[in-house]
């Protein structure tokens, strides 16, 4: 059975095929600047080792799109299927699902007429979601399609953790609430650490660390809290957002700035994190080379960022009363050595013996960042959000 996971943004298509028997993948890609200029394909054969490498490519609309990934997916020299019947489904990333859904489901008209209800909740999102439905229906009108939420595997979550301090009314009426993002993420990595600690009773905390972050707390498999809320704006700081501030912070702002809605919304959503303090970039590794020559800012938002996630560590140890694995995820939890240690600095009080040493190989796959008699183990895991997205659609069709 072959799955094809389809991410869709605003003026983006990010596509994966999975054979779900060995659940390797056959062919990925992207498709950049969707109905804008200048648009790019991307595209990689992992069967044959070919690839079409950033190649500009009329895309209109993402239907357009999606047309040009489906003809490459069958073409003689880059292709990995001979016809379209052997796509056996499609799975799609949704970024909201709201309270509707604590599972992923096959689309019918009643699951888009929940996603929309839910758009005003990822306006930037969840309407690009819809959109990459729609196209895939349209265009392979006999495939079953499920969407799988970003908000989903957060849903175990208890009302004192999730409910927000706001008069009732905006929780019955508006919804407001935490719903947490980078569930896909969080899914896959506290599965992978609770089979390889062993215990159906475990306690895991798993930090996706990339330009967006994410922490969770996953107790016995369930998500206990999480670091994001009714946008992926709060939690720790990030690339460009500034994560938890007083409230009161941004209408100060707002008010001395002559600032909009909209202006305050873009400032502290794609101004701030560590570009707002760094400056010069959003980018973890041009942060890391800036400090290294002796850039203060760069060495600032670089503390910040890592003393953010080990306050969080350290709160969700208390919420879940112990924790037995502390997993780093992302592109800067996988790649980023120096935050990984500076982060468990500090643990130790948790029962944390970290491997330093180990910590400065660059060994692919699972890894095991504390020493063998550390109370706490530390891993660093690739997450998967394709795979969680194709098994889900697999489970849901087969």
């Amino acid at each position: 059975m072959k799955i094809l996971v389809i991410n869709s943004g605003s003026s983006s298509l990010k596509f994966e095929l999975i054979d779900m028997t060995n659940e390797k993948t056959l062919a990925k890609g992207i498709c950049e600047r969707v109905g804008i200029a200048n648009p790019i394909f991307t595209y990689k054969n992992l069967v044959k080792g070919t690839k079409i490498d950033k190649q500009e490519a009329p895309m209109e609309n993402h239907s357009i799109a999606i047309d040009l990934v489906l003809k490459t997916l069958q073409d003689k020299e880059h292709g990995v299927i001979t016809n379209v019947d052997e796509i056996d489904a499609i799975g799609h990333r949704v970024v909201h699902g709201g309270e509707y859904y604590d599972d992923s489901v096959v689309v019918d008209d009643e699951v888009i007429k929940n996603l929309e209800d839910v758009s005003a909740l990822a306006p930037l999102h969840n309407p690009a979601n819809i959109m990459g439905i729609k196209v895939m229906k349209e265009l392979l009108p006999d495939k079953k399609n499920v969407v799988v939420f970003d908000t989903a595997f957060h849903q175990s979550m208890l009302p004192e953790a999730y409910m927000y301090a706001f008069p009732y009314e905006d929780y019955t009426e508006l919804k407001v609430r935490k719903y947490g993002f980078h569930g896909t993420s969080h899914k896959y990595v506290s599965e992978l650490v609770r089979e390889v600690l062993g215990k159906e009773d475990s306690k895991i905390i798993v930090c996706h660390l990339g330009n967006g972050a994410s922490i969770s707390a996953v107790k016995n498999g369930k998500v206990v809290d999480t670091s994001m809320g009714l946008t992926p704006l709060a939690g720790v700081m990030m690339g460009t957002r500034t994560g938890d501030a007083d409230p009161a912070a941004a209408l100060y702002v707002m008010e001395k700035r002559g600032l909009s809605l909209k202006e305050i919304d873009t400032r502290m959503n794609k101004k701030s994190g560590i570009l707002g303090i760094f400056g010069e970039s959003s980018d973890f590794r041009d942060l890391e080379a800036a400090m290294e020559a002796g850039n203060e800012r760069a060495k600032l938002a670089y503390d910040m960022f890592c003393y953010r996630v080990k306050i969080y560590i350290g709160a969700y140890a208390a919420a879940m009363d112990g924790v037995d694995a502390i997993a780093f995820t992302g592109g800067i939890g996988e790649n980023g050595s120096d935050p990984r240690e500076t982060i468990c600095e500090g643990l130790g009080y948790l029962g944390l013996k970290f491997d330093a040493e180990k910590n400065k190989e660059r060994i692919s796959g699972t890894v095991e960042l504390s020493k063998p008699d550390s109370k706490v183990k530390v891993y660093k895991v690739e997450t998967n959000e394709e795979l969680v997205i194709a098994r889900d659609t697999y489970r849901l069709t087969k």
